[in-house]
């Protein structure tokens, strides 16, 4: 059976009735079914498959859980009720991010089925997405812990707080792209899903602002990763916050975040030793001092493990690994030159880049340490009165 054959099919909503197959699943097992009549690949009649009905359910949880493919889950969900209970009692990862219509409605018809998901993708090209299929999934999906709804255009606050609601357990939330939202709804949404660790608020210029960062720092002590990209309200008191009050941050990205000066970063170097990705691009209030800051928290936390003996290799498990300073045109060479040797796995050879510094022409001079002549090999120091 050709699977491409599935993919148009179109969902509607469930009518709601038990055992009764949304039009749109009904029509979907008709293709099914009919695929696998017909003829075989060598010319010879398909096998009918008969008693399926009958299948333990110890089979169908092991055959469901080799399946791979979603939407032929969905599809499975409608052939009967045991069938339905089956991928109830042990479907735990759902996308419908390849739905390309009707995925409210779908979503809406299978959350009560599908009560055990802990990770869920609705990422969407096309908005389709409302607050009643979030309210759905916020009623019976309890055990969620990663929820994707990237791009959901149409959703409002409801949407929050029926997930604060419902969904306490939640460790990753992709809500970029949702401008929607307010930072009331956000922040009340921490305080009741206080176990985050990767937040995604790229674009959401209303509600990522210094009062929800605040709210964050002081719920989501856990959290190790936060894209406020382009949230244009974001300044130094919100970021000092999240400094303090998430200890645990690996990775932030606070790019197009154009208010952020200095302050932001120092604080970053100070309270977060486990950074290891940081995006300022386009913050072009970022100076050398925020520079020499990155570079002496280096120093002081490998004065602090003076005892430890560390091979070459195990230098790049720690520290900054990732670093975009692309438009920060107030930085000079002297100063990223020392951030870059002080993190060993910051590179701008070819293929490793990983310090990113386009739209910077004043810092074609800056390498990393594996492309630098046998005189510059010793570690550049940092100069104590830098910040």
């Amino acid at each position: 059976m050709d699977r491409r054959q599935l993919l148009p099919v179109s969902f509607e909503a469930d009518d709601g009735s038990d055992g009764v197959d949304p039009p749109g699943v009904a029509g979907a097992r008709s293709n099914f079914w009919k695929c696998g009549r017909g003829q075989a690949e060598g010319g010879g009649a398909m096998p009918t498959l008969s008693g399926w009905k009958d299948l333990p359910i110890e089979l169908l949880l092991r055959i469901m859980s080799i399946v791979g493919d979603d939407w032929m889950l969905v599809v499975a969900s409608g052939v009967c009720t045991g069938w339905r209970d089956a991928l109830g009692w042990g479907l735990t990862n759902l996308s419908l991010s390849r739905c390309q219509q009707n995925m409210n409605n779908l979503m809406i018809s299978l959350a009560h089925k599908f009560t055990k998901l802990q990770v869920l993708t609705l990422r969407q090209n096309i908005p389709q997405l409302e607050d009643s299929a979030v309210e759905a999934v916020s009623n019976y999906c309890h055990d969620l812990r990663e929820l994707d709804l990237s791009r959901s255009f149409r959703l409002s606050d409801r949407s929050l707080y029926a997930l604060a609601r419902g969904c306490p357990q939640l460790t990753k939330l992709n809500i970029s792209g949702c401008s929607n939202f307010s930072d009331t709804a956000l922040t009340y949404l921490t305080f009741h899903c206080k176990n985050f660790k990767c937040l995604n608020l790229c674009g959401c210029g209303k509600a990522a602002t210094d009062r929800a960062l605040q709210a964050i720092a002081r719920n989501c002590g856990q959290l190790q990763s936060l894209n406020l990209g382009w949230c244009e309200d974001v300044t130094d008191k919100g970021v000092t916050s999240l400094a303090s009050g998430c200890p645990d941050l690996r990775a932030l990205d606070l790019c197009g975040c154009v208010l952020i000066t200095d302050e932001s970063v120092i604080a970053l170097a100070t309270g977060c030793p486990h950074l290891r990705s940081l995006g300022l691009y386009y913050c072009q209030n970022i100076t050398d001092r925020a520079m020499y800051s990155l570079a002496n928290s280096r120093v002081k936390s490998k004065r602090r493990r003076w005892d430890s003996v560390r091979s070459s290799s195990s230098k790049e498990e720690d520290g900054l690994a990732n670093l975009n300073i692309s438009q920060c045109t107030a930085l000079t060479p002297p100063a990223v030159q020392a951030v870059c040797d002080s993190f060993p796995a910051l590179h701008t050879c070819p293929g490793r880049h990983s310090l990113i510094i386009s739209g910077c022409l004043s810092l074609t001079s800056v390498h990393c340490a594996c492309a630098l002549h046998p005189h510059r090999a010793g570690r550049t120091m940092v100069p104590s009165h830098a910040y």
